[in-house]
């Protein structure tokens, strides 16, 4: 793999990650990651589609009238979400139950679509891949620390291995507020690690 192609693979974890630094995807970023293994189910679902549909949009894009391309982008993704929603329901139900709407919700997720739209309908395939995947693991690894953060300040427990008692845990941290504020913490956070690095 030549350097163009690390560069697009690592582009969606550092200089454009979704959450940290583009801020898009921010409904699923904040209702899902009350606990660490939701964040990282919902972002490898996130992952799975925004890979597919990016492979297949790059194949399809000539044939594809511009006057219609966004709906026709949307049924692509709507293939791949429909495909992640029924394994999970047969495989997995109670995950399934526990991210509930959020998971038919990947479809109009503007990471998905902004991708589509700026990335795979203008390079190959292989470069479509590679920008889905670091898209996708860069919103992944984002979900899973805020819900890694969020669940064990809040339950005092992180995928199931418990910490400290439960009865310490901050409630706030596992509402909506402690969402939030956990979250913009972090952004600050993030941003602080690169502008050092950049000097």
């Amino acid at each position: 793999m030549n350097n163009s192609n690390i560069k697009i693979l690592l582009n969606g974890l550092i200089k454009e990650n979704p959450t940290f630094v583009l801020l898009l995807g921010m409904c699923p970023t904040l209702g899902t990651t009350s606990s660490a293994l939701n964040g990282l189910s919902m972002g490898l679902a996130t992952t799975f589609v925004l890979l597919c549909s990016n492979m297949a949009i790059s194949l399809l894009k000539n044939l594809i009238p511009d006057k219609v391309r966004i709906p026709a982008y949307i049924i692509v993704i709507a293939t791949f979400v429909t495909v992640v929603e029924m394994v999970m329901q047969a495989y997995i139900p109670a995950l399934f139950n526990s991210l509930g709407l959020f998971i038919p919700l990947i479809v109009v997720n503007c990471i998905v679509l902004g991708r589509a739209e700026t990335f795979a309908a203008k390079n190959n395939v292989f470069k479509s891949m590679l920008d889905g995947l670091g898209i996708g693991l860069g919103f992944t690894s984002a979900l899973t620390l805020l819900g890694v953060v969020r669940e064990l300040l809040g339950t005092g427990k992180v995928f199931g291995f418990a910490f400290y008692p439960e009865s310490f845990g901050i409630l706030i941290a596992v509402l909506a507020p402690g969402a939030f504020i956990i979250l913009g913490y972090m952004i600050a956070l993030f941003n602080k690690i690169r502008k050092s690095e950049q000097q």
